[in-house]
């Protein structure tokens, strides 16, 4: 078929396999050209390895330090008339580039949260892999069900203590406008802690370690965000925020486990930027909008390969592993220079619908989305029929 986007709210519903593989090979390319990583992982784990920051820590692994990799994610293959989803596409063409490469490369398609997955991994971790030297965890799911007592969570996107009102877009229209949030009940922040916090990253390092697939020195990271003060309300002081904390919380746990045998777990607090995640929260996607304009003129901005190429390269496997306080990895060191936010906080005061294109980077937002999903890569003739029944290779 001819596939073409079709944005519904903050997602597009449909996916282009042929873009979605030329961006995959566009962020392979990025990183081959930086070189290889010494002493980097050799045997990697990433739950949540289909997009985004999961996908690109994957391309790192593989072809900077040459490592085997197994993904786990929860994708959807073409159906009827219906296109496979982005992540779906992003892991065949990995896996084939992979290959191709002489990498190993295996998949397993399910949710990460249950008992069968966790266990059905580590039973090919054991046949195929052996002990693992890099757990990455990078899931951003909206709901979970545990796997012990059954019950359902759903994460909620609101703040803390008192509502909210501030400036927000209108992505695919431009339209600047205000959004009026209320603060979320106790279980609204229990629900979103569940759902984000750090629970199922313990369980899961819990279960390697019991199964003998945690290899001496094993590192494993997690992904976090806090943001300018600008957008404490709604991220870092909101439900979101509160479990970011217990994420952090359970990697200080989780590092004294792995220390015993040279590891560490840690938490990287990464930049913003354009994802399937970010797009759903209010307040965000100006911000970042914002954000792009002023760190492209001054030659700061990365996106999600050039962020994790730096935390495998720079801090992970450099010579020291860099913290701050906390004990978090800092890759949001360039979005929080002062010099970036005060310029940030002069345009937000005076951004609207009538100046957005000009004050802000609105362009460049709406390109990152749509590459997400394989939309605006150059090279792809959009126009033409193409199957979209992609197997994952087996």
């Amino acid at each position: 078929m001819v596939v073409e986007p079709k944005i519904l709210g903050f997602i597009c519903t449909t996916a282009h396999p042929n873009g979605c593989q030329a961006h995959v090979r566009q962020q392979i390319e990025y990183v081959k050209s930086r070189g290889a990583i010494e002493g980097g992982p050799k045997n990697v784990l990433v739950i949540g390895a289909s997009t985004g920051y999961g996908l690109a820590t994957r391309i790192t692994a593989a072809f900077a330090c040459g490592a085997a990799t197994f993904g786990v994610y929860f994708e959807k293959p073409a159906d009827g008339g219906r296109t496979a989803t982005a992540g779906w596409y992003n892991t065949a063409a990995f896996t084939e580039a992979a290959r191709a490469a002489g990498l190993k490369a295996a998949n397993v398609s399910g949710d990460a949260f249950s008992d069968e997955i966790k266990n059905q991994v580590c039973e090919r971790l054991a046949k195929e892999f052996g002990p693992i030297d890099l757990v990455v965890y990078s899931l951003a799911s909206p709901r979970r069900t545990h796997p012990k007592t059954g019950e359902v969570f759903q994460s909620t996107l609101k703040p803390v203590g008192k509502d909210y009102a501030n400036k927000t877009i209108d992505t695919a229209r431009g339209v600047v406008r205000e959004v009026a949030l209320q603060t979320a009940t106790e279980d609204e922040v229990r629900q979103t802690e569940m759902v984000m916090g750090g629970e199922d990253w313990k369980m899961w390092i819990e279960l390697l370690e019991s199964r003998g697939l945690l290899a001496p020195g094993c590192k494993t990271v997690a992904y976090s965000y806090i943001g300018p003060t600008l957008t404490y309300p709604i991220y870092r002081h909101g439900t979101i925020g509160r479990a970011k904390e217990h994420l952090e919380s359970t990697a200080r746990e989780l590092d004294k486990r792995l220390s015993a045998t040279g590891g560490r777990a840690l938490v990287a607090v990464n930049k913003a930027l354009v994802t399937q995640a970010s797009s759903a929260i209010p307040v965000v996607p100006l911000y970042i909008a914002i954000l792009y304009k002023i760190m492209k003129a001054k030659g700061l901005h990365e996106g999600c390969i050039e962020q994790m190429d730096r935390l495998l390269r720079d801090f992970l496997y450099a010579r020291y592993t860099r913290v701050d306080d906390e004990g978090r990895i800092r890759l949001d060191d360039w979005e929080l220079r002062e010099d970036v936010q005060v310029e940030v906080e002069k345009i937000w005061k005076d951004v609207s619908t009538e100046n957005v294109g000009e004050l802000t980077d609105l362009a460049g937002y709406q390109a990152e989305f749509l590459k997400l999903f394989g939309f605006g890569l150059p090279g792809v003739p959009y126009g033409a029929d193409v199957p979209v029944d992609v197997p994952v290779p087996a």
